[in-house]
């Protein structure tokens, strides 16, 4: 169906590539419930992500998340005629994006994800705020005042108890924990290089671009470590596929980089602290996996040390 004219003049003024030059962080309703939002998106993504690593080979059936949602990005953005840049460099920034993003990190998570439980695993991706924060004064020149300090501080202590409550069982076990946060650890050096760009193209085609690259990326891992992929084709793995690929690779993406556009890399990833509160309670309304009972009082310093980082 053909775009009305003055809403694809619309999309078309916002096309070109722009100098990536520092916007005003959201603030309200709006900032936090976008925030809130992709983190409560983020942490649903670890219950089909265990349907599909258990029923697929997880390397092969994330490769081909990544193939579809960056193809349909990529027709999105020839139907709406968005330019394509050309420069080499932008590309090669876009290809780090996507294998740190998507390829390392995710590809790293689906390994651990066969053994390590769902709640488990969203508490790890909350570690990357902290992560984040020691290293944007040096390489990102955000500030990292005393609140945003105490308030990340107390976020990882939330962590720290959650974790410590799972420690020495099945759904913890220090192989998979470690694959978990080398992959967290290659998502936030895609984020500072997200931020450190000059320029960025149209962000249906930057997502697109570096969803295709991180599918690509995959391809030779897959074959080398799993071999042909044989996927059973359930009704769950469908639907786990379907949801993986349309809210996540592709509505959550260009939700996060639109918050880490308009906002400090430091400041927004701290939502990343609220992941644990949905995803430990979505495992186990959905998994069944038992809530611990150190998890409340985790939960509660989580939340005031988000409070506290979110108004430094």
């Amino acid at each position: 169906m053909a775009l009305p004219r003055c809403y694809r003049a619309a999309v078309e003024s916002e096309a070109i590539v722009e100098p990536a030059r520092a916007r005003p962080v959201p603030k309200g309703a709006l900032g936090a419930a976008a925030a809130i939002l992709y983190v409560f998106l983020w942490a649903s993504a670890f219950v089909p992500s265990r349907v599909l690593a258990r029923g697929a080979p997880p390397l092969g059936i994330l490769s081909i998340r990544f193939l579809f949602a960056g193809g349909v990005l990529v027709l999105v953005a020839l139907a709406l005629r968005l330019p394509i840049p050309r420069a080499r460099g932008m590309w090669m920034r876009v290809l780090g994006i996507g294998v740190g993003s998507n390829a390392l990190y995710l590809g790293l998570s689906y390994v651990a994800l066969r053994h390590l439980s769902a709640g488990m695993g969203s508490i790890i991706a909350s570690t990357n705020p902290l992560i984040l924060a020691l290293l944007a004064p040096s390489l990102l020149g955000e500030p990292l005042t005393r609140r945003k300090l105490v308030g990340l501080v107390l976020g990882f202590s939330g962590v720290v108890l959650a974790m410590h409550a799972r420690a020495g069982t099945q759904t913890a076990r220090l192989p998979d924990v470690l694959l978990s946060v080398a992959g967290v650890l290659a998502f936030v050096f895609s984020n500072i290089l997200f931020k450190r760009m000059p320029e960025r193209p149209h962000p249906l085609v930057l997502n697109g671009g570096q969803l295709l690259f991180a599918g690509i990326a995959l391809i030779p891992a897959a074959l080398l470590l799993e071999g042909v992929p044989h996927i059973h084709w359930t009704s769950s793995l469908i639907w786990s596929l379907a949801y993986l690929v349309l809210a996540l690779s592709v509505g959550a993406s260009m939700l996060w980089f639109w918050i880490l556009q308009h906002g400090e890399a430091s400041r927004v990833s701290a939502y990343f602290f609220l992941t644990p509160v949905f995803g430990l309670l979505l495992g186990a309304l959905l998994l069944g996996e038992q809530l611990a009972p150190l998890d409340g009082l985790s939960l509660l310093v989580i939340a005031t040390g988000l409070w506290l980082a979110a108004r430094s």
